[in-house]
């Protein structure tokens, strides 16, 4: 279990005490605490009462501090998990039942939302990149690129093999994009029936937006993942007269998606 954290060790707590009275437990869980100097105290004290190995974060954003927390993981799949999810009652026995009916599979899950403890929505399965570099939904439960952010289990085997979350971004698209470069690669995402997290979002975390990320993504999937220039070149236009900044940015988010997809092209997504 690679769980990151950021100065919210109340959330953090929460989480655990939800975690710990799941009739299934993981092997391991990792706290991978990204917090300032001030919370680091607070979070080693949760993860000792919970039984679960603390570690300092990278501290270079949440997707570096991800990857940090699955390195650090020792079994043979790693599932993420984020300070502000909780979990209904047999979550974690449906999702091993899935990973085990699959091992090789990306298994994602979906989602209730809340905020200030109120009901915001419920996305029943986890979102896949579309060609504008936002999500949207699988066609196919089975055969998709989507991914949970915080709640989807990976075979170990994907970081041993070196495919890793882009870390240029602290947040944003990047998981959407590390959904279609994992299919690329050969590992297809699928869909958990019935398995959702509770995730306790704080107003200011939904409207955080990340439009160079977005770009980036969207750049991946329509010059690499599914090639058509013409769609590449319209949403790059929409999203240049969205952001005129990103202009400056353009040339080094081209070169960004070259580098990580252009060995790819060979690759048809499926194992």
């Amino acid at each position: 279990m690679a769980l990151v954290t950021r100065n919210r060790p109340d959330s953090l707590r929460r989480c655990l005490e939800s975690l710990r009275a799941q009739s299934a437990q993981p092997f391991e869980v990792i706290v991978s605490d990204d917090s300032d100097d001030a919370e680091t105290a607070a979070t080693q004290k949760v993860a000792a009462e919970f039984k679960c190995r603390r570690v300092a974060g990278p501290r270079r954003g949440l997707y570096a501090n991800r990857n940090f927390a699955a390195a650090q993981c020792a079994g043979t799949h790693v599932r993420t998990m984020d300070d502000d999810h909780t979990f209904p009652a047999g979550h974690f026995a449906l999702c091993l039942d899935e990973v085990r009916s699959d091992p090789r599979a990306v298994w994602t899950t979906g989602e209730t939302g809340f905020i200030e403890g109120k009901f915001h929505d419920r996305l029943d399965t986890a979102a896949q990149l579309q060609p504008s570099g936002v999500g949207g939904p699988v066609d196919d439960p089975d055969d998709n690129w989507a991914i949970a952010d915080g709640s989807t289990t990976y075979p170990a085997e994907i970081f041993k093999r070196g495919l890793w979350m882009v870390e240029d971004f602290n947040y944003g698209a990047g998981y959407l994009e590390f959904g279609a470069y994992l299919y690329r690669h050969g590992f297809r995402s699928r869909c958990a029936r019935g398995a959702l997290v509770e995730h306790h979002a704080e107003p200011a975390t939904l409207s955080r937006d990340n439009a160079a990320s977005r770009l980036f993504a969207s750049l991946c999937y329509n010059v690499y993942f599914r090639p058509d220039a013409r769609r590449a070149a319209r949403h790059c236009i929409s999203a240049l007269l969205r952001t005129p900044s990103l202009a400056w940015k353009l040339p080094s988010l081209a070169r960004k998606a070259k580098l990580r997809w252009g060995a790819t092209a060979g690759h048809t997504g499926r194992p």
